[in-house]
């Protein structure tokens, strides 16, 4: 896989900048005040050295409008969906066709197969679609990578092993049979939120999906495909060998049966109420595009909406479908002239956000033009309607922020919480509506907070486990429940606040407490992984008063120096969520590090050795240009499913605990002897 090289915001995965990045020159005048540790005077002086850097590096990044954008990079699966989308709408060109083959190719490992994050092993479902693609794009059987990327495909069982999202994609073009996937009615429309698999028992990210697909699985379409794929089954003449039921008494038995009796109920369906039900989808589907025409703000919901809205009637040229495809194109990031990446989101206000903490915790003073201007956009940035979120939430008034540049109806609770932590370490001309948006914020996380005490990501009380049975979700999570280090940001944020007593608080600190794993670490579900869950919930416990000396805080440094590598950095590989032997290793990266290290300070370590050999790690592969290289995965999507390389995390992170390194906690804490 190649491998990402540079750490700028806007840049492509080969380092040049996008198009979409505008850049400025503001020198960064951070305090260098020396530390009142005992820390020695050389490793400080080197922390200072480096976060001012650093801080030179993200400034020049910043869009003159106030916000930072790094790419947002994942896997080839985005790559070829827009080419098999483009295929399926007959609105193909050679320039985009060629660019895109020539990012899928240069993502293949030596064995023929596609990863899903640098370093990984090879996927099948990746495979099976880049495959296909590059077919698309002219490759033949027989050229070499072609060739040993097919035999990978039926050494591991060929499409029929394939997660659904891909055999659904070759059921487009009559690459595999309709009859052989999940049956998912359009029907779910109409279930009440207290019915079990509801569209509102869906994670986000799932419920816009499935509601295009069920309109997509209703119809059945078929554009056949301009070639045949034989050469990606073990058989061709039996493409989906039968497989054995699980037993009738288990959730997966159910559940299989179930689906065979929706099978049945297709062909007795009523007609009127599935045309009810194809309308209602529709203008559930429509309501919730954004101003820039994408929905949610992300790949997957949009590609099926506009496919589903295409096969109710809706031409390309109506103005629905003409900006939902305008907003795909806006996902594509080009490295240069010839080659063309396909991000599946992107990610302003999350970047701007720690870019601000960042900037702010490494000395930049309060009323630092960068600052304002950043807080300016984020204030701008604030959702005041209302979104699927009041399903659950109905009396709750708005106020959150979303992570994209435009989803007003997906405000999230991680996003929200770092905002308001940025917000408050900025000076603004206008005080009272800095405070008056933070208030709307911190009302709206704390409304959001699930009977367990803690916060998921977009939903509140988002725990059914059914969704999860269905064998139609086989990839990736489908439900939003809570998690360790979206609860930690938010307690961290009420402790800013002065809110570490509220009862609010204190059942989150309670929540985070008991899921302490018994190695000391926590779960990390939107970053890799226990260095992750474990740098975000020390920070939050110890802002909200909890010494260093507190017994659960030192099973976390125990734990971190325990998994520290020998080069002074921590890492730790995606494969931590699947197998035991990989948490808390992995190559050093500069995030995870960071990671490792804010938990460290926070702990009040700041004198301890594995801090000093830490802040010396990420001094001593920092860039000539104060950046650092980071070509591995470190943020998730899915565990285990879906990884994510955010090109900024490498600046803002590093940034971060050097400042607190030389400066101290932002709001406080606790010291060791506390």
């Amino acid at each position: 896989m190649t491998a990402t090289t540079d750490g700028s915001p806007g840049a492509g995965a080969h380092g040049t900048p996008s198009a979409s990045t505008t850049t400025t020159t503001t020198s960064a005048t951070p305090s260098t005040t020396p530390s009142t540790t005992t820390t020695g005077s050389t490793t400080r002086q080197t922390a200072e050295r480096a976060a001012r850097r650093a801080a030179d590096h993200l400034l020049a990044r910043q869009h003159p409008d106030g916000w930072w954008k790094g790419d947002l990079e994942t896997n080839v699966t985005m790559d070829a969906e827009d080419l098999l989308l483009r295929q399926f709408l007959g609105i193909q060109d050679d320039r985009t066709t060629a660019a895109a083959a020539r990012w899928i190719r240069s993502q293949q490992r030596d064995d023929g197969a596609w990863p899903t994050f640098h370093g990984g092993p090879g996927d099948l479902s990746a495979t099976v679609e880049a495959y296909v693609a590059l077919r698309l794009a002219g490759d033949t059987p027989e050229a070499p990578w072609m060739a040993s990327a097919s035999a990978w495909v039926r050494e591991r069982g060929g499409i029929a092993r394939a997660r659904v999202f891909t055999r659904i994609w070759l059921a487009l073009f009559g690459w595999w049979r309709w009859e052989d996937l999940p049956e998912l009615p359009p029907e779910l429309i109409f279930l009440p939120k207290w019915v079990p698999l509801n569209i509102y028992s869906f994670g986000q990210w799932a419920r816009q999906t499935i509601v295009p697909l069920t309109i997509v699985a209703a119809h059945r379409p078929v554009r056949p495909g301009p070639f045949a794929l034989d050469e990606l089954h073990t058989d061709p003449l039996l493409p989906n060998p039968p497989r054995p039921r699980p037993p009738f008494n288990s959730w997966d038995g159910f559940f299989q049966r179930l689906d065979r009796a929706l099978h049945g109920y297709r062909r007795i369906q009523l007609r009127p109420l599935r045309r009810a039900a194809l309308k209602a989808g529709a203008r559930w589907i429509i309501e919730r595009q954004e101003d820039d025409g994408c929905w949610g703000g992300i790949q997957p919901p949009a590609v099926y909406s506009v496919i589903a809205l295409n096969l109710l009637g809706y031409a390309l040229d109506h103005p629905v479908l003409k900006a939902g495809l305008d907003s795909l194109d806006r996902f594509a990031v080009w490295p240069d002239e010839d080659t063309r990446m396909i991000e599946a989101c992107q990610s302003p206000v999350w970047d701007t956000c720690l870019a601000t903490i960042a900037l702010a915790d490494a000395g930049l003073p309060a009323d630092h033009p960068a600052l304002v201007r950043a807080a300016g956009w984020m204030l701008d940035e604030q959702i005041t309607k209302t979104g699927d979120w009041a399903v659950q939430r109905p009396q709750l008034p708005p106020g959150g922020w979303a992570f994209e540049f435009h989803n007003d109806n997906y405000p999230d609770i991680d996003d929200t919480a770092e905002v308001v932590l940025a917000l408050l370490r900025v000076n603004h001309p206008d005080p009272a509506r800095l405070r008056t948006a933070v208030e709307r914020g911190v009302r709206w996380n704390i409304g959001m907070q699930s009977k367990n005490g803690a916060w998921g990501a977009f939903d509140a009380d988002n725990t059914s486990t059914f969704p999860n049975r269905l064998p139609f979700c086989d990839f990736g999570e489908v439900i939003d429940p809570p998690s360790a280090d979206v609860t930690a940001h938010v307690v961290e944020m009420l402790a800013a606040l002065g809110l570490e007593h509220d009862e609010h608080t204190r059942r989150g600190i309670d929540w985070l407490l008991a899921e302490q794993e018994p190695s000391g670490a926590w779960f990390g579900r939107w970053g890799v992984n226990y260095i992750y869950g474990t740098g975000s919930v020390v920070p939050a416990l110890t802002a909200c008063g909890l010494p260093g000396s507190h017994p659960a805080i030192r099973r976390a440094v125990t734990w971190l120096e325990s998994v520290q590598n020998e080069d002074g950095g921590w890492g730790e590989d995606l494969r931590s969520y699947s197998s035991e032997e990989w948490i808390g290793r992995g190559a050093s990266t500069a995030s995870q590090t960071a990671w490792a290290l804010l938990a460290l300070l926070a702990a009040g370590e700041r004198d301890g050795q594995a801090v000093e050999r830490g802040v010396r790690w990420l001094a001593e592969t920092q860039k000539d240009d104060g950046s650092w290289d980071e070509p591995q995965f470190t943020g998730t999507g899915f565990p285990r499913d879906f990884s994510i390389n955010y090109h900024l995390y490498r600046m803002v992170f590093p940034l971060t605990a050097l400042g607190r390194y030389v400066h101290g906690e932002p709001f406080g804490g606790p010291r060791k002897g506390d």
